[in-house]
């Protein structure tokens, strides 16, 4: 029988191993995985075959991907997520008010997560795929959430991420930004993008999320201004709706 620290590591593998599968967004090889993830070929090939058994990951031609249960934890995720309910319809308000793209962040292990987008219908528009993730790092989404999390946290994102860089400018940055009230960026993650994001509180001063508005630099050029508005107001009203829940 295993010990409790070996049954860890081994969970541990299994979940590094499906975390960098849902970060990809396309199917990896045996090869890629090894070197993304770390683990010697025949740990990574014994996780898989344990992955594959239980239906969280897909085996075609070689290539590996998330599962039909990873599907389902995902549906069932959609239908449990208190955060995405709560800010679904105001997102759609914003998205059709702005006519520009609306997503719902969330940090997680210093990534940044999208948790739920609602598309313009603009025939030229930007996405932040529901799933996608990006270190917390560059961006609206990003530095909103960074600067909302608690300072233990947020040292560690930032140690993750800039290992070794000077901090002095970037602090300074996310300082501002809790001052302010929302984050604006252009370019820094998808070229020719310009984002707006503000927090999401359920209580007190922790951020639980960010509501990030984005839209094509070309079209918003003399709409900065009422852009910021409209997301600062919609955030504060969410944040009022997951205040009076809890209480």
């Amino acid at each position: 029988m295993l010990s409790d620290s070996h049954a860890v590591s081994a969970v541990d593998r299994a979940l590094v191993v499906l975390a960098t599968l849902a970060q990809q967004g396309h199917p990896l090889t045996a090869t890629e995985l090894v070197r993304k993830t770390g683990l010697s070929q025949s740990t990574l090939y014994r996780q898989l075959h344990a992955l594959k058994r239980w239906g969280f990951v897909l085996e075609v031609e070689g290539r590996y991907a998330p599962g039909p249960l990873s599907l389902q934890l995902a549906l069932g995720f959609d239908m449990a997520s208190h955060l995405a309910q709560q800010a679904r319809q105001d997102m759609q308000v914003l998205a059709q008010q702005s006519q520009e793209s609306v997503g719902l962040i969330v940090a997680v292990n210093g990534q940044a997560i999208c948790i739920e987008m609602v598309e313009s219908r603009q025939a030229l528009r930007c996405s932040f795929e529901k799933g996608r993730s990006v270190p917390l790092e560059k961006g609206a989404s990003a530095k909103c959430l960074l600067a909302h999390l608690p300072e233990a946290a947020r040292d560690a994102a930032l140690g993750a991420t800039r290992p070794g860089l000077p901090q002095s400018e970037l602090l300074a940055e996310l300082d501002a930004i809790r001052k302010a009230g929302f984050a604006v960026s252009h370019g820094e993650v998808d070229a020719g993008v310009w984002g707006v994001s503000a927090p999401l509180f359920a209580m007190g001063q922790q951020a639980v999320g960010a509501l990030t508005l984005m839209a094509p630099s070309v079209r918003i050029q003399d709409k900065h201004s009422p852009l910021i508005q409209m997301t600062v107001v919609t955030a504060a009203r969410i944040s009022r709706s997951l205040s009076t829940l809890i209480h």
